[in-house]
C-alpha cells in the first residue's frame, strides 16, 4: 500500500478522534498535571479519550501495525506501518477553551513519515500531505496547499509555541532569529506548521518536541514544498529541535542563526 491509499481510513480515525473529544472542549473539563512538578503539562479525559478510541479502530483494522501515543506509549514499534498519535495537540490551549489545537495522526514506514493529517474538529478543519502534495478541507471547502515565496529572514513571520519552551543557549539562539524577523506569533502549537503549509506563516522554531508533536505535520509541510529538519539539519522523527520552513532560503537563514 502506498500513503495515499490510507487517506480514507485517515479521515475516519480523525472523524472517530474528533466525535470522542469535542464534546469535552469549552467544558468545566479538569486537567492533570503529568510534568512531574516540572512545566505545567497538563492532560484531560479528551486526550485520552481521543487516542483510546483511535488506538482501537488501528488495531482493529491494521493488527501488524505498530502504535505510538502521547498518552498510552508505544506498541509494536518495530513494525513496517507505525501510526503516531497525538489526540490533542495544544491541550493547553485546549483546556484555555482556544480553539489553536488539533488531533495529530501521523504514518510511518519504516521510520520515515509518509502521510499525516491534522483534524481541528472545532473549526471543521483538515489539513493533510503525503511529502508529495497537501491539502485542506474545511468550511470555505477544498484545496491544494502551497508554501509562500519568502527570500529573507526580514520578510517572514516566525512561530514558537512560547519563548519559555527555551533555556540557556537555546533561548539566545532562538532570539538570534525572531530578532531579525519582521513579526513573531505565540501560542499556535501544531496550527503554526500548517500556517507554513498553508502559506500564512513562514517559519516555526521549537525544541523538545515528542515525535508525536511533529511526525504527522513533516508530510503536510513538505507535500506543500516547505522544509522540516532538526537545528542540525537532519530528521525529526525521533523530536527534539525542529525548524519548519515555507521557503529554503529562510530555513538556511535561520539554521545559520540557531548555530552561529
Amino acid at each position: 500500500m502506498t500513503a495515499v491509499d490510507f487517506s480514507h481510513f485517515v479521515d475516519e480515525l480523525a472523524t472517530l478522534s474528533g466525535q470522542a473529544i469535542l464534546p469535552f472542549f469549552r467544558t468545566s473539563l479538569m486537567a492533570e498535571d503529568k510534568s512531574l512538578g516540572r512545566d505545567f503539562d497538563p492532560v484531560t479525559e479528551a486526550d485520552r479519550a481521543g487516542e483510546a478510541a483511535m488506538r482501537q479502530l488501528i488495531k482493529r483494522t491494521f493488527p501488524d501495525h505498530g502504535l505510538e501515543g502521547e498518552e498510552f506509549g508505544s506498541e509494536n514499534e518495530e513494525a513496517e506501518y507505525v501510526w503516531v498519535l497525538d489526540p490533542i495537540d495544544g491541550t493547553k490551549a485546549f483546556i484555555s477553551g482556544l480553539p489553536l489545537w488539533g488531533t495529530l495522526i501521523g504514518l510511518k514506514r519504516n521510520d520515515v513519515p509518509v502521510y499525516g493529517m491534522m483534524h481541528q474538529p472545532f473549526t471543521q478543519e483538515r489539513f493533510f500531505g503525503d511529502g508529495g502534495s497537501a491539502g485542506y478541507r474545511g468550511p470555505t471547502g477544498a484545496r491544494a496547499l502551497k508554501t509562500r515565496s519568502c527570500p529573507s529572514l526580514a520578510e517572514a513571520t516566525i512561530s514558537t509555541t512560547s519563548p519559555r519552551m527555551f533555556t540557556g543557549a537555546a533561548r539566545e539562539a532562538y532570539e538570534r532569529v525572531e530578532r531579525e524577523t519582521r513579526l513573531a506569533r505565540y501560542g499556535c502549537d501544531c496550527y503554526a506548521y500548517c500556517m507554513v503549509a498553508a502559506g500564512h506563516l513562514d517559519l516555526v522554531v521549537e525544541t523538545e518536541l515528542k515525535p508525536c508533536d511533529i511526525v504527522a505535520l513533516v508530510p503536510i509541510i513538505e507535500g506543500a514544498g516547505g522544509v522540516v529538519t532538526s537545528w542540525n539539519g537532519g530528521p525529526v522523527t525521533r523530536g527534539g529541535s525542529v525548524v519548519a520552513a515555507g521557503d529554503a532560503r529562510v530555513h538556511e537563514a535561520a539554521l545559520r542563526l540557531l548555530n552561529g
